[in-house]
């Protein structure tokens, strides 16, 4: 028993802070969690999907520390509950949306008001995350109304459950177009940019973090801190990201 408690603290402390983080964030958050450790901290947990599933998973009480989103207003919703930790939100990252084609099948696209996307597709879809809920899919829409496609496209959707899924159509050939954003693209050797959407065809796409309300954890905050500093940004700077 005594050997027990021993080395159940022990192990308790190898254990770093869990991050629910967004599904673009994958190669950045985990090369940022591996320069953390590597200052001799114990190595966070990260959890990665949409930022829309992260915040209902958080909502229904899902244990964890941190919450990284890929737009403001799923922050802005775990917010109004009550669940973010107070003054520890900031935005941090920004990004853009390009659109793909699989790398075996390149092309190019200008993308303008009344690009002639739909023509592009044919009769094959577009793949997209989410259109009603997941930021890079918020986004898309967002774009495609404002650049007036939308109405030609939309009943042309291959709809994903997050950005990386959408990615993952493409690079398949399962479609022969999607809408990411521009790191999931550079991340993807399977693709190539076909075009890159104006930032003023929608939102400016924002990245903040915050602790959870419920945090216990405490390495958190020092993790939270080195994310925004200057030495985790040019972490984030590495894999495309802009940075605040």
């Amino acid at each position: 028993m005594a050997v027990a408690a021993l080395v159940g603290p022990a192990a308790a402390q190898q254990t770093g802070p869990l991050v629910l983080a967004a599904a673009s964030l994958q190669e950045s958050m985990t090369a940022a969690a591996d320069a953390w450790a590597a200052k001799g901290h114990a190595r966070p947990k990260i959890s990665f999907a949409g930022s829309s599933a992260l915040a209902r998973q958080i909502e229904a009480g899902a244990p964890a520390d941190m919450f990284v989103s890929a737009d403001e207003p799923w922050m802005d919703e775990v917010q109004s509950k009550g669940l973010l930790r107070p003054k520890t939100r900031v935005s941090f990252l920004t990004n853009s949306l390009v659109l793909v084609a699989p790398a075996g099948k390149p092309r190019r696209l200008k993308i303008a008001p009344g690009f002639p996307l739909a023509a592009a597709l044919g009769s094959s879809r577009l793949a997209v995350a989410d259109t009603n809920a997941v930021p890079a899919g918020v986004y898309a829409k967002q774009a495609l109304i404002r650049l007036r496609v939308w109405p030609s496209v939309q009943g042309k959707l291959a709809p994903a459950e997050n950005v990386r899924a959408a990615l993952a159509l493409v690079s398949r050939g399962a479609a022969p177009l999607g809408i990411v954003y521009a790191t999931d693209a550079r991340a993807e050797r399977g693709v190539r940019v076909a075009g890159i959407f104006p930032a003023n065809s929608h939102d400016p796409i924002s990245y903040p973090v915050a602790l959870l309300a419920s945090s216990r954890h405490k390495e958190a905050e020092g993790f939270r801190r080195y994310l925004i500093s200057a030495e985790g940004k040019a972490v984030f700077r590495r894999f495309g990201f802009g940075t605040r």
